[in-house]
C-alpha cells in the first residue's frame, strides 16, 4: 500500500484509491475523477486508415485501465490477433482490421463495447 500525505492512493486489493473520497477509483463518487459516477462510457473499437498511407489500424479507446494494465491487455490482444501494435496516449492500436475479433474478445472480458466509425 502506498501512502501520500496521510491518504491511501493505492491498495493491492482495490487498485488506485481516490484521494478525495477514499473509494476505489472504479467506484469513486466524487467529481474529481473524470470517470466517476457513471461517466465511464463504452469501450470504442474502430478502424482507421487516415494518415496511415492507406494501411488499416484497429484502435481501442475508452478502456478504464492505465499504465502496465493497459500494456498487458494490448499484449494479449496482439497475441490473439497474431499481429503487431502499440499503446499511444491511452489508445491501443492493433495493425490490420480485426474489429470483429476484438469486439468479441473484449465482450468476453466483461467490457461494454461499441463499434464506432465506418
Amino acid at each position: 500500500m502506498k501512502r501520500r500525505e496521510g491518504g491511501i492512493v493505492y491498495s493491492s486489493a482495490h487498485g488506485r484509491i481516490c484521494a478525495r473520497c477514499g473509494h476505489p477509483v472504479a467506484k469513486c463518487r466524487c467529481h474529481q475523477n473524470p470517470r466517476a459516477a457513471g461517466a465511464e462510457g463504452p469501450v470504442r473499437v474502430q478502424r482507421e486508415v487516415k494518415g496511415r498511407r492507406g494501411k488499416a489500424v484497429t484502435t481501442i479507446s475508452g478502456l478504464p485501465l492505465s499504465g502496465e494494465a493497459l500494456g498487458a491487455l494490448a499484449s494479449e490482444l496482439k497475441r490473439r490477433c497474431a499481429t503487431g501494435g502499440s499503446v499511444k496516449q491511452g489508445v491501443i492500436e492493433i495493425q490490420g482490421d480485426h474489429r470483429d475479433l476484438l469486439v468479441a474478445e473484449l465482450e468476453d472480458r466483461g467490457y461494454a463495447v461499441k463499434r464506432s466509425g465506418g
